[in-house]
């Protein structure tokens, strides 16, 4: 069971025997294949535990990346034991406190966690990355193609009910995924949201990071300024780019930025509806409306606007 070897390596970590009481506190994130737990007892400050299977391939990148990262003077919780035979790893607790949960503050106030978090991407993108590092096969167009069969599966057809036909075999969507895989640069998060963005002092921390591979930079920076959860209106995302500007002296083409907010909100609406429909999670459903709407918003014009359009009908009216 993943909480008993977390509970065993939380011991050999500790020296301690079996009658010191040892807490665990579940942490619920996402549905990445793995236990994650706050460790908590008496003879050492909480930390966090953490229990991966074998479903997804990126797991067991967690500890390699996380001390690539560090090294690179990212900002990313230390590991203070790993045994990855177990697949197992204790790493620093850095509380509780998301971006998201400051979703109700003013904007204006949330300015400086942003430009936290966009520093740290900036200066992911330009990592030097060892010769020997292993890192997840890059965006290329395979992988932006798995995302969209991903939206076709679990959103359009699981969750929906509807038929993907006509989807799979639109030649925009293959279109898209060849454009947007001819470059892959820099080194992305790969899932740069809310929910991964930790505030500690006052200062952004990156979490979730396990899918670091390469890729467009424009992603990465989608994936934040059109995050469903966070659901900004366009002055807000219009803000978040002039910030972005501001810190690297350039602005994304709003063609491409777009292409990359499409693909990051597909792949948004599929693991929604995954999340939803096949594991039982109703808190998503809430963000639906919101990634669709804003889904509508970066295709209108566009030769992908016409083959979504039933499909955004129709999750407005699952919506009422």
């Amino acid at each position: 069971m993943p909480t008993e070897a977390i509970l065993s390596t939380a011991r050999q970590f500790l020296g301690v025997d079996p009658t010191v009481p040892i807490t665990l506190e579940p942490i619920k994130r996402g549905a990445s294949g793995r236990t994650i737990v706050r460790v908590k007892t008496k003879v050492h400050e909480p930390f966090i535990g953490i229990h991966w299977n074998e479903e997804r391939e990126d797991n067991s990148q967690f500890i390699p990346v996380a001390h690539f990262l560090k090294q690179s003077k990212l900002r990313v919780p230390a590991i203070i034991h790993e045994r990855a035979r177990h697949r197992v790893v204790l790493v620093e607790d850095l509380g509780d406190v998301d971006l998201l949960s400051l979703k109700d503050r003013p904007f204006a106030e949330r300015m400086v966690y942003y430009r936290s978090a966009f520093e740290q991407i900036d200066k992911l993108f330009y990592a030097k990355v060892p010769k020997d590092f292993h890192l997840m096969p890059p965006f290329d167009a395979k992988l932006y193609r798995w995302e969209q069969e991903y939206f076709f599966e679990f959103m359009v057809e699981d969750f929906l009910g509807m038929d993907t036909k006509a989807l799979r075999e639109n030649a925009a969507f293959l279109d898209l995924s060849n454009r947007l895989g001819t470059v892959a640069r820099h080194l992305v998060h790969r899932d740069f949201q809310s929910q991964n963005l930790l505030i500690k002092d006052e200062k952004v921390w990156l979490i979730d990071f396990q899918g670091l591979r390469r890729g467009r930079q424009e992603y990465d920076l989608a994936s934040l300024v059109f995050d469903p959860y966070l659901n900004h209106s366009a002055d807000e995302r219009e803000a978040l780019l002039t910030l972005w500007e501001e810190i690297t002296d350039e602005r994304p083409l709003e063609t491409l930025f777009h292409e990359c907010a499409a693909q990051r909100l597909m792949q948004a609406l599929g693991a929604y509806g995954n999340i939803v429909k096949n594991r039982g999670d109703e808190w998503y459903r809430q963000h639906i409306a919101t990634a669709g709407r804003l889904l509508a918003e970066v295709t209108a014009g566009t030769s992908l606007e016409g083959p979504l359009s039933p499909i955004l009908m129709a999750i407005r009216q699952s919506e009422k």
